[in-house]
């Protein structure tokens, strides 16, 4: 017993032993760090540093120290808490001692000075105060109309104080919290667009390579940067999944290396003329003047491909920057804001669901006393959402107006004809000045927008709603107008362009209620009360941090996925062509052991919060047989049964849908059996049997590995035979990307033969497996331009792609 003791105590003298040496060291070290902080010879010793801005607001922003809440919280006592549910989901609808519900004050997030007394003081100041509306040092709250690259140009604490999701900022306000998605969104396809300048340089002639080559990005002092993927993809990813190696910043276009293919249809070029001062001996239709003596320090003309993407309005603006703010459907903000931080636009239930009571102008409904509420450009509330609805997501997905969420929507570009009197002066023509003009096409590139009336934004605002609906006799217009553009309702029709009602019976023309008992053609998932956010979860909007050279190259949801196939039910996974490993190494052994694919992410372990502060599942599965009242018609219930997949909506607490599983359709029997869905997918490429689920999918003539599934449900698809764009030469207007400023040059867009009648099928691209998909013409582009002396250069001439092929080349 004694010798134990004497262990005992020997084992407690060495730890106190071991205690203090570490604690004299630790205090030698402070002693010894002070004393070199204080040494003048230490201070000025060459250091190896990382360049830093002139001016940061990385430092502590100052607090005041004898107030216990901010300065802020007396002018805006009111605010909603950005943030309003913290960890545990408890509720904050105000402010808590002037902290959100993650206990963030206002200048955690916004900067500023929290003891100022004036606005002027509290506020941060921009170094543009005119575009941003600043009188005598008080500046508006709402977002300014069409400010291109200003927030590229200002100071980054500026920035930060306008919106703290910028992402110039957001490594030190989102990102604190959210490091994983900021490292991501901005390296997404809604930051830097490549497709669109991909497809425009390559179509046009202006770059040879098919792949993308060009992005948007910029880095945290607002300068144009080049993004890397490390390692570099290799070659078989980047054919067989999309990925880029880089991308690089537009070439300005003085610099930009001109093919140049349009120099073809430029006949003549004896001699420089003067600018202003023609020629009396030049041939006729022949000038001898090109687009420009500018380039590479010689002769060579500058490439109207890359001058046109630098004032295009047809992916402007990418999420960089605010939105344009000057139209129904323009309203939002910047970078994590641009989404997260609703703004009204939409007064459509489909499209804006609970929002909509809201309107569409861009008004505040904040409880903050201090944000005007007759102002257009501001959120509906100073507050964080992942209810997000179509609507904010079309601020973006307008451009241009044939593309997926528009036709989610079941509307496309009007034509710029059907109602034609109530769009157009019936007693003169509208000639504007070139003044005019150049106002006009800075909101709208549309060349028709210059004759018509909607280019007044009294009347747009009008157009849409149900009493002007009511005067129309062909077409049926939507109450959002994104850039001015005006979208018109597509419906069921026959052959002979008749409408059709959901039983296919004729509606007649005469009719007052026709578009009423019309079937409109919206998605399915919209007419059930579904949103963009309802399919395309975290992933699909945030990005992987990967670089994609097509927009379905980065989607990680498939119809599958919910569905299920004639093989087997849904399991909830991810399965499309962004579908990525999960992580946590418990869930990877769980799909281990009950055979589950081991790529893609599990839905039915997303939640979300509900209104009430609980985390809500997005895909339920049921357990046990249950009845549930029906979210549609609120008398009656609908009957579950064990296994049932549920799937909750993120933007209406109180809707819910069964999700019918594909292989319940084709047994008969089962309760959502339909012949038709069984004809369509089990017959068997001899033409003759289609009674055999269990056939193989070789054998099978509608397979999953052949034909996608909305080559089949999709109801119609838009096309765009022709648009023309014609460039002026003498037109001075906005850069709109990159460092910005103005030029003398502007390419107008005017999209001609609109259809919503055609449907054809196709092979689809490499990435997406060769499959059979709706397919159709976007824009068969034709091209005039126009030089300083406002000579016709060209007319209506087709573009000449990377490859030589006349027309699009996709």
């Amino acid at each position: 017993m004694a010798g134990r003791a004497n262990i005992n105590v020997r084992i407690k003298l060495i730890v106190l032993l071991v205690f203090a040496f570490f604690l004299t060291a630790a205090l030698w070290k402070d002693q010894t760090l002070a004393k070199k902080n204080d040494d003048p010879a230490a201070k000025t010793a060459p250091q190896t540093v990382l360049a830093q801005p002139e001016q940061t607001y990385l430092a502590e922003t100052p607090k005041a120290e004898d107030a216990k809440i901010e300065g802020c919280a007396k002018c805006h006592d009111n605010i909603e808490p950005m943030h309003r549910y913290n960890n545990k989901g408890d509720v904050f609808d105000k402010l808590d001692e002037g902290k959100d519900a993650q206990g963030l004050t206002c200048t955690s997030c916004h900067g500023g000075n929290p003891a100022a007394t004036t606005q002027k003081d509290a506020h941060v100041q921009p170094k543009f105060p005119k575009e941003w509306g600043c009188k005598n040092g008080e500046c508006s709250s709402r977002n300014p109309e069409r400010t291109n690259t200003l927030l590229a140009k200002e100071t980054r604490e500026f920035v930060r104080f306008v919106n703290p999701g910028d992402f110039r900022v957001i490594s030190q306000s989102c990102g604190q919290c959210h490091t994983d998605e900021n490292e991501k969104v901005s390296r997404s396809m809604m930051a830097h667009g490549s497709m669109l300048w991909g497809a425009a340089l390559y179509n046009n002639g202006g770059f040879h390579i098919k792949d993308a080559r060009f992005g948007e990005s910029y880095n945290e002092d607002g300068k144009p940067q080049a993004l890397l993927h490390e390692p570099s993809p290799t070659r078989e990813q980047q054919a067989f999944k999309g990925w880029l190696s880089s991308l690089y910043p537009l070439p300005r276009w003085e610099v930009s290396q001109p093919g140049n293919i349009l120099r073809v249809f430029e006949r003549g070029g004896r001699r420089r003329n003067e600018v202003g001062n023609p020629d009396k001996e030049e041939e006729g239709g022949k000038p001898d003047k090109g687009l420009s003596p500018r380039g590479l320090g010689t002769n060579n003309r500058t490439d109207p491909v890359y001058l046109g993407l630098q004032k295009t309005r047809l992916l402007d603006p990418t999420s960089n920057f605010l939105g344009t703010n000057d139209h129904a459907g323009d309203y939002r903000s910047s970078g994590c804001s641009s989404c997260h931080v609703v703004y009204a636009n939409d007064t459509s239930k489909a499209s804006s669901g609970p929002y909509a009571i809201a309107g569409n102008r861009g008004y505040s409904q904040s409880a903050d006393t201090k944000i005007p509420k007759n102002e257009s450009g501001h959120p509906i509330k100073h507050q964080f959402t992942s209810r997000i609805p179509t609507a904010q997501c079309m601020t973006c997905h307008m451009h241009p107006g044939t593309n997926m969420v528009a036709t989610y929507l079941g509307r496309m570009w009007w034509d710029n004809e059907s109602d034609g009197k109530m769009m157009y002066p019936q007693d003169k023509q509208i000639d504007p000045t070139q003044a005019e003009m150049a106002a006009k096409l800075d909101k709208n590139p549309e060349g028709a927008s210059l004759r018509g009336l909607w280019s007044d934004s009294i009347f747009l605002q009008n157009t849409g709603t149900a009493d002007f609906n009511s005067k129309l006799k062909n077409v049926q217009f939507a109450d959002s107008h994104g850039h001015g553009w005006i979208f018109k309702n597509v419906y069921k029709k026959d052959r002979k362009g008749n409408l059709l009602n959901a039983a296919d019976r004729i509606v007649p023309a005469d009719d007052p209620n026709k578009f009423q008992k019309a079937v409109h053609l919206q998605d399915i998932h919209l007419e059930k009360g579904m949103h963009c956010v309802d399919c395309h979860f975290r992933q699909d909007s945030h990005g992987t941090g990967i670089l994609y050279n097509e927009p379905r190259a980065a989607v990680e949801i498939s119809c599958v996925d919910c569905h299920g196939s004639v093989k087997a039910k849904a399991n909830g996974i991810t399965s499309s062509f962004a579908a990525e490993a999960p992580e946590n190494k418990n869930e990877i052994n769980q799909r281990k052991n009950a055979n589950k694919q081991l790529i893609g992410r599990d839905l039915t372990r997303l939640r979300f919060r509900a209104p009430d502060g609980k985390r809500q599942a997005v895909l339920e599965v049921i357990t046990k047989d249950e009845k549930r009242p029906n979210p549609v018609s609120k008398g009656r219930e609908i009957q579950l049964k064990k296994g049932d997949i549920v799937q909750h909506s993120i933007v209406d607490p109180d809707m819910w849908w069964r999700v019918k599983q594909t292989r319940d359709t084709v047994i008969e029997g089962e309760r959502d059996y339909n012949v038709q869905s069984a004809y369509a997918k089990l017959m068997q490429k001899d033409n003759t049997t289609w009674d055999n689920i269990d056939a193989g999918e070789d054998k099978l003539a509608h397979g999953d590995t052949t034909m996608t599934c909305y080559a089949c449900h999709t109801s119609w698809v838009t096309s765009c035979f022709g648009c023309h764009l014609s460039m002026e030469a003498n037109k001075k207007m906005p850069n709109r990307h990159n460092e910005g400023g103005d030029s003398r040059n502007f390419t107008s867009y005017n999209f001609q033969v609109l259809r919503d009648d055609i449907f054809m099928l196709g092979k689809d691209g490499t990435v997406t497996g060769h499959r059979v998909a709706p397919v159709s013409s976007r824009s068969a582009v034709l091209v005039s331009s126009r030089n300083q002396n406002r000579e016709w250069i060209y007319s209506q001439q087709q573009t000449v792609s990377g490859r030589g092929i006349f027309g699009p080349d996709i």
